[in-house]
Order: C-alpha cells, then sequence, then structure tokens
C-alpha cells in the first residue's frame, strides 16, 4: 500500500464481496457528471450498475479510498499484457485537488512496478482538456487516439506512463 499523505484517507483494494456498491455507483456518477453534455457518445459510467462493478472488482483491482468509512475516491486496474490499464478514476467532486486521484495514481504505479509492467495506461475523452492536463502533471503522456463505433472523428486519447521499476 503506498504511504498516505493525508492520514485521514484510507487507501484499499475492493474486495468484490461485502462493498457498498450502490455508494461506490453513486460516486462514480457524481464524479463524472460534471461531463454530461461535455462528451458524445455519453460516459459508459451511466451504464454502469451495482452488480457490474462487483464484476469490475472481481475481475479486476479495485481500488478505494474511504474517509471515515465512506467512498470518496475509487479506480480500477487492469493488467494486460505490457501495461496496467487505469479505468473509471473517480474522486468526489469536492474533494478534488485533496490528493486523492494522486494517491490513486501512486499504488497503482506501485502495483504495475510490482507485477513487472512497463506502464500505466488510461484513456480520456478528446474534449476532456482538464483530464489531459491533470494526467500529463503526473507523467502520462498522449500516445494516440482512437474513436468509439459509429463515430468518423476521434472521441479518446491513450495516455501512457513509464512505470519505474521497484526496487
Amino acid at each position: 500500500m503506498t504511504t498516505n499523505p493525508n492520514a485521514d484517507l484510507r487507501l484499499r483494494r475492493l474486495s468484490g464481496d461485502n462493498e457498498d456498491w450502490p455508494a461506490i455507483l453513486a460516486l462514480i456518477r457524481r464524479a463524472f457528471s460534471w461531463m454530461d453534455g461535455r462528451i458524445d457518445p455519453p460516459s459508459s459510467a451511466l451504464r454502469l450498475t451495482p452488480e457490474s462493478i462487483a464484476q469490475k472488482a472481481r475481475d479486476e483491482i479495485g481500488l478505494l479510498i474511504e474517509e471515515a468509512g465512506w467512498p470518496i475516491a475509487c479506480a480500477f486496474l487492469d493488467a494486460r499484457p505490457d501495461c496496467l490499464y487505469v479505468g473509471k478514476v473517480a474522486v468526489e467532486p469536492v474533494l478534488q485537488n485533496s490528493g486523492a486521484g494522486k494517491l490513486l495514481l501512486a499504488e497503482a504505479e506501485r502495483i504495475a512496478a510490482e507485477r513487472g509492467l512497463p506502464w500505466l495506461e488510461l484513456q480520456t475523452r478528446i474534449e476532456l482538456v482538464e483530464n489531459q492536463r491533470f494526467f500529463a502533471a503526473r507523467g502520462f503522456a498522449k500516445t494516440g487516439e482512437g474513436g468509439h463505433a459509429g463515430y468518423a472523428r476521434p472521441t479518446w486519447v491513450v495516455m501512457r506512463k513509464p512505470v519505474r521499476p521497484s526496487s
């Protein structure tokens, strides 16, 4: 586990069982709500259910940050052959810039290094330049673009960050 500069925040892995999936889903929806009307197509977060999040936590590595037992940030990590894919990064809107996002990314990097994976990779929507700046400030660089099915234009960018090997 990554050292936590804010002792009030508790970072842990989601178990896949016995979690408050409706509360985690509500967190994700609040964190992604500012994108409504800005991105096309709409976010896949809108299609999530408590059951699909629970399955995602069983299939991937779910990270959760809690404050006083309440979920305030999460991310899901998918180990791929050459990278650890970071998805559904969500931070409670009123707590953005609190360090929770950085804590999630630091833990993702630690896990990637532990597994010998040389890259963290993520996708963010092309319209969300704020997200691109956030990730770039944390060492990610744009490595590509892609589009959703049925779109003739790019709808997302791929960003990667090299992982420092664990010592």
